[in-house]
């Protein structure tokens, strides 16, 4: 089962920078590219544990659907999104946030199997893999740009 590890400082408080990766509109905005919508479940504002998101997107030239529940959370350290239902064989989402001085160390764990066997494994091999840690790291420099200028705000201050 492959696994992508990604590690982002934000220079930002640690509470931030939770509300923010898990806020819906925010997902949204870094998402645009693949014209990613919340259709069902949560769709708007802070996802909290055992709240399911349904995911409209644009991938592999194909419009997909995702519907993913938050599994765990221990605020504002870690939180947990699963697929319930879509395209993967399974995937588990690992968010963890740890303050550090002048700032919050973000660090994603993304398991992921494709569908398909072999074929799926040779897929995950030669592409696939690349392509979603593209996309997690779009979404990544998304959170630190909100978190680390007043952009922030719009989404939190309500």
């Amino acid at each position: 089962m492959p696994t992508l590890h990604l590690t982002t400082f934000i220079e930002a408080p640690l509470e931030r920078v939770f509300d923010l990766s898990r806020n819906i509109e925010l997902h949204k905005e870094s998402m645009k590219h693949y014209k990613e919508e919340a259709v069902a479940g949560t769709r708007f504002g802070l996802i909290e544990k055992d709240e399911t998101v349904t995911w409209k997107a644009r991938h592999l030239f194909k419009t997909r659907i995702l519907r993913s529940k938050i599994t765990d959370m221990k605020k504002p350290l870690r939180f947990v999104d699963e697929q319930v239902d879509g395209s993967f064989k399974m995937m588990k989402h690992e968010h963890h946030f740890k303050s550090c001085d002048n700032g919050t160390i973000m660090i994603d764990i993304f398991h992921f199997e494709s569908p398909y066997g072999v074929l799926g494994k040779c897929f995950n091999t030669v592409y696939f893999t690349s392509y979603l840690k593209k996309i997690l790291e779009r979404r990544n420099r998304t959170i630190k740009e909100f978190a680390e200028s007043n952009k922030w705000k719009r989404l939190l201050e309500n």
